[in-house]
């Protein structure tokens, strides 16, 4: 892996951009690729550079879900975990489909399991073949026709399988025009993601029912236009964080969006912040004087909280990150990532249980380095403490931002922030 060095002495202000939220792409890719608004404009206008790699990735796998059927065709999903998730459900629910799936080894080590037996409980008698190597490639020859139409899957490791198998429903309703739903069997993690993909299939001229853990897909109308692209909410945890060092601002900061990130704009009150609108349409600000410690839980917004780590290091009081469990089962084990960071800046954490509490340091290091582990959010979370604290980053691994950030190191570098390998 390279190496990069993040001097942030000379910060000026500067307006951010994000990019377009890869969460709603990808929901808005399938559901475009299911409606006959294939391919969808907005994508088509958004600089290649600036898409965020899992958009491309799923994207190539819908482009082989459109091929002529007849041989078997080869799908590399690379390191992402959602785009691998709905592309399966959508190759399962498309008849003639014979694809072999494949992956970098932490995706095959991420959980996939109760997606799998989802599937094959709903649509494995009818003819659904689902093969896991070991872990690749994974063969999947979608079956002809189905039966009961109901997928019932475990809530509590990720709201992945929920919204995929959802998008699966959408799939199946315009086949057979008839309702198919999800049931969740407990709690459901992250429940945020699953009410964005209701949104986007509402956008799209879905009927959903929401009922007790059930969602069911009951009817379509096709919208009047296509749904616009929101900017990522993700990525503006970051770009806020960075605005408010440096007197800046950030764009495309959709304050109607249903992305669960969006959180950070009311947990950062806590300490002291304030998003405020800026001088353009979807325009915001940060600004106040930190006084508290943060409260967030890995329930509400688990990507978030890497992010709210490395303001956690900055602010005057500790703050605590609950339900810090699943942090394990992403790009990398991001709880470990978040103990690494807050160790390396000087400060200290206390795991018991699902509650990691971090305490900032008494007084920041002259200098930290930091592993990105190969994951793009400890990447960012990393280089923006840098610029939070004003203390200069040796960062291992910086490309791995392609992943959700492509453009993170160019928004970077207008703020003043001075990169150098």
């Amino acid at each position: 892996m390279s190496q990069m060095h993040v001097d942030p002495s000379q910060l000026t202000p500067a307006v951010l951009t994000p990019p377009i939220s890869k969460s709603d792409a990808q929901r808005a890719l399938v559901l475009a690729h299911l409606t006959g608004a294939w391919p969808l404009p907005v994508l088509q206008e958004e600089p290649e550079h600036y898409l965020p790699a899992d958009v491309h990735v799923l994207t190539r796998g819908i482009h082989t879900l459109r091929q002529p059927s007849g041989t078997v065709r080869d799908v590399d999903c690379a390191d992402g975990g959602a785009p691998f998730r709905i592309f399966v459900t959508q190759a399962a629910v498309t008849p003639g489909t014979h694809v072999r799936v494949t992956g970098t080894p932490r995706l095959g080590e991420r959980p996939h399991g109760p997606l799998f037996e989802s599937l094959r409980e709903a649509l494995g008698p009818s003819g659904l073949v689902l093969k896991e190597g070991n872990p690749w490639p994974v063969e999947i020859k979608a079956a002809d026709r189905t039966g009961e139409p109901v997928f019932r899957v475990p809530g509590a490791q990720s709201s992945q399988y929920a919204s995929s198998l959802l998008l699966g429903c959408a799939a199946l309703y315009l086949r057979e025009r008839h309702p198919w739903r999800v049931e969740i069997i407990g709690p459901l993690t992250s429940a945020g993601y699953l009410e964005l993909t209701v949104s986007w299939l509402r956008r799209f001229g879905f009927s959903v029912q929401e009922q007790e853990g059930r969602f069911e897909v009951t009817g379509y109308r096709a919208p009047e236009r296509t749904p616009a692209m929101p900017g990522d909410w993700s990525s503006l945890g970051y770009l806020l964080l960075i605005a408010w060092r440096t007197g800046g601002s950030v764009e495309r900061a959709d304050l109607d969006s249903a992305h669960p990130d969006q959180a950070l704009v009311r947990l950062v009150e806590r300490a002291g912040l304030k998003a405020v609108p800026g001088a353009g349409t979807n325009t915001l600000r940060m600004t106040g004087t930190a006084r508290d410690g943060l409260v967030a839980s890995g329930t509400e917004c688990p990507d978030l909280l890497p992010t709210l780590a490395a303001l956690a290091c900055v602010l005057p009081r500790p703050s605590t990150l609950t339900d810090v469990g699943v942090l394990r089962l992403k790009e990398s084990d991001r709880l470990e990532g978040i103990r690494t960071l807050v160790s390396a800046f000087g400060g200290n954490t206390h795991l018991e249980g699902e509650t990691l509490t971090i305490h900032p340091p008494t007084s920041h290091p002259p200098r930290f380095s930091m592993d990105s582990r190969g994951d793009h959010r400890l990447a960012m979370v990393a280089a923006t403490l840098s610029v939070l604290s004003g203390v200069p980053l040796s960062l291992t691994g910086p490309e791995c931002v392609e992943k959700s950030f492509p453009g993170f190191w160019r928004q970077l570098e207008r703020t003043g922030v001075r990169l150098t390998s």
